[in-house]
C-alpha cells in the first residue's frame, strides 16, 4: 500500500463517512421537524453511519473505499428517504429540508477552520511551504508533540476541504442536487418546486452538467479557504 492510498485510509474515508452521515442525519431532522417523519422512521435522525449504510451500502461504503484506496480521497453518495406528497404540499419546508444537508457540512467546515486557526494562533500548526487539499497547515517542528500534531493537521485539512465542498457542490441548484429544492427559499411561491418537477430526465442532465460545473469552481474555493487561513501569506 502507497503512502497516498493509505493516507486516502485513514483521512478521507472517515472523513467522508463522518460528514456524509451528518448531511443526511441534517435532512431527515429536518424533515421531521417540518413534518414528515420518513426518514426518522427509517431510523436516520442519527449521527451513526450504519442507519445511513444500511440505506446505501454502496455509495457509503464501497465506492468510498475503493476511491480511497485507489485516488488517495473518498467519493461516494447517500441519500434520506422523504415522502413526495409531503414535499408537494410544503415546498418551503421541503426547502429547508434540503439545505439542511448543507448547513451540516458548513458546520464541520467551521469547526475544522476555527480549530486550524486556534492551533496556528498557539503555535501548534505553521503554514506550510506548499498547500494542497490534505495540506493546509503543518505541523511546528519545535512542539514536543510532533506526531500527534502532524496527524491532527492533516485530519482537520482534509475534513474542511471535504466540508466545503460538500456544502457547495450539493448548493447547486440543478436535479437531483440540495441546490435544486434549496433554492426555492428564494423563489416566489407560484415558482417552488419546479425543478423538483422536472423527473428523472432533469435530474440526469443536472448531474452532468453539475459534474462539468464543479471543478471550474473547486479550485477559486480552495484558493479562498487558503487566503483565509493564512492571510498575507502567498502561494504560487
Amino acid at each position: 500500500m502507497t503512502q497516498e492510498q493509505l493516507a486516502g485510509l485513514i483521512f478521507w474515508f472517515p472523513a467522508f463517512l463522518f460528514s456524509t452521515t451528518v448531511h443526511e442525519a441534517a435532512h431527515a431532522w429536518a424533515a421531521l421537524r417540518g413534518g414528515d417523519p420518513t426518514a426518522y422512521l427509517g431510523g436516520q435522525v442519527s449521527l451513526s453511519p450504519l442507519p445511513h449504510i444500511r440505506r446505501e451500502p454502496i455509495g457509503m461504503l464501497v465506492v468510498p473505499l475503493m476511491t480511497s484506496l485507489t485516488q488517495g480521497w473518498a467519493m461516494g453518495w447517500a441519500s434520506a428517504p422523504f415522502d413526495p406528497l409531503w414535499a408537494a404540499r410544503h415546498p418551503r419546508r421541503a426547502a429547508w429540508m434540503a439545505a439542511a444537508g448543507p448547513a451540516g457540512n458548513l458546520c464541520i467546515a467551521l469547526g475544522a477552520f476555527g480549530l486550524l486557526k486556534l492551533g496556528l494562533a498557539a503555535g501548534f500548526f505553521v503554514a506550510p511551504h506548499s498547500v494542497s487539499f490534505s495540506h493546509l497547515v503543518a505541523a511546528n517542528d519545535h512542539s514536543s508533540l510532533w506526531g500527534l500534531v502532524s496527524f491532527s493537521a492533516r485530519g482537520l485539512s482534509v475534513l474542511l476541504m471535504l466540508n466545503v465542498l460538500l456544502a457547495v457542490f450539493n448548493l447547486i441548484p440543478l436535479p437531483p442536487l440540495d441546490g435544486s429544492a434549496a433554492i426555492d427559499l428564494l423563489l416566489p411561491e407560484r415558482m417552488a418546486g419546479a425543478m423538483r418537477r422536472l423527473g428523472f430526465a432533469g435530474s440526469l442532465i443536472g448531474m452532468i452538467l453539475a459534474w462539468r460545473v464543479f471543478p471550474l469552481v473547486a479550485r477559486p474555493l480552495f484558493d479562498l479557504v487558503v487566503a483565509v487561513l493564512h492571510p498575507g501569506v502567498r502561494y504560487g
